[in-house]
């Protein structure tokens, strides 16, 4: 694999690697803050702040007055914050190759845009008495958020330009099958938990559709995930991919999700389980695209060349 680190003149080098800490930082703050908002949801701290984007009425902060449900709801808000923070530490570091590399300087923006459209679909979930569908679609965004934070640590080591595959075409297919298959599952697992009992306040009214059921019909593709990945990791290794090791562990973190899921299932959907759960989804779509990324490489000079030839 090329590092394109190795372009990168001797005294920007260390500006080179603080911006591969922030970006590492930055994916992992995007997937703490989904646990940080489960553990919102879970402790039904929803409207522990019942305003936004005060806390109160007449509080940026939580009273003496409201309970530890306040303080929960809070610390999650603060949270984005720190998102905030860590993605314009990635603006401000990557600004020096923002023309060379358009890639990451695009990636940037839709992290830190996010986190601030995120911000504000927190506040419409709070006016709206956590809408179940609102509430769905903020965890849907985080996780797609931890998405595209992975992809910008994925594509910086390559340097800008062509890439070709160094996976068979038919391999590629498979591993889009599991990127959808992923998808799938999140979005069912969703409409699932917006009809359980974690709503995020006790007086939060559900959809009224059946949980069993729409729980049954969220493992059906969690289970075709996993069978599709497994195929794809035993393809992987047969052939020796490059992309076997991104495999081996997005088939073990589907096997840990089954697992949470059936162990959910018969103990009456425990709010931690529900959050290791919650979690584990967003770090399944993190390898994902680690896995999709990896299987095109740069174009290299020769090849480059070759390529103009046959255009002229």
């Amino acid at each position: 694999m090329s590092d394109y680190a190795g372009t990168i003149a001797p005294e920007n080098k260390k500006q080179w690697s603080l911006l591969k800490v922030a970006a590492w930082a930055s994916m992992i703050a995007n997937t703490v803050i989904i646990a940080t908002g489960g553990a919102v949801r879970l402790t039904g701290s929803g409207l522990g702040c019942p305003t936004w984007p005060l806390c109160t009425a007449d509080s940026l902060v939580p009273t003496s007055e409201l309970s530890w449900h306040s303080a929960i709801e809070f610390g999650n808000r603060l949270m984005t914050g720190v998102l905030c923070l860590i993605a314009g530490a990635v603006i401000v570091l990557v600004w020096r190759w923002r023309k060379q590399r358009r890639d990451l300087f695009v990636l940037a923006l839709i992290v830190i845009g996010g986190i601030l459209l995120q911000a504000v679909v927190g506040g419409i979930t709070v006016w709206t008495g956590l809408n179940p569908v609102i509430v769905g679609i903020h965890y849907v965004a985080s996780t797609v958020l931890v998405a595209v934070a992975s992809a910008f640590i994925a594509v910086m080591p390559y340097p800008p330009g062509p890439r070709k595959k160094v996976v068979p075409e038919s391999f590629l297919m498979l591993l889009h099958l599991v990127s959808a298959l992923v998808g799938i599952t999140i979005i069912i697992g969703v409409l699932t938990t917006a009809n359980g009992p974690h709503s995020g306040d006790a007086n939060v009214l559900r959809n009224g559709i059946d949980a069993q059921l729409l729980a049954h019909f969220h493992a059906w593709p969690g289970y075709a995930l996993a069978a599709m990945a497994l195929i794809a990791l035993l393809w992987a290794l047969f052939a020796k991919l490059v992309v076997w090791r991104y495999l081996v562990a997005l088939v073990l973190v589907i096997i840990v999700q089954i697992a949470v899921g059936v162990y959910q299932a018969r103990f009456g959907l425990p709010p931690f389980a529900v959050g290791v759960h919650m979690v584990l989804a967003a770090v399944t779509a993190s390898i994902t695209v680690f896995a999709l990324i990896r299987c095109k490489k740069p174009v290299s000079v020769k090849e480059k060349a070759i390529r103009l030839l046959a255009d002229d």
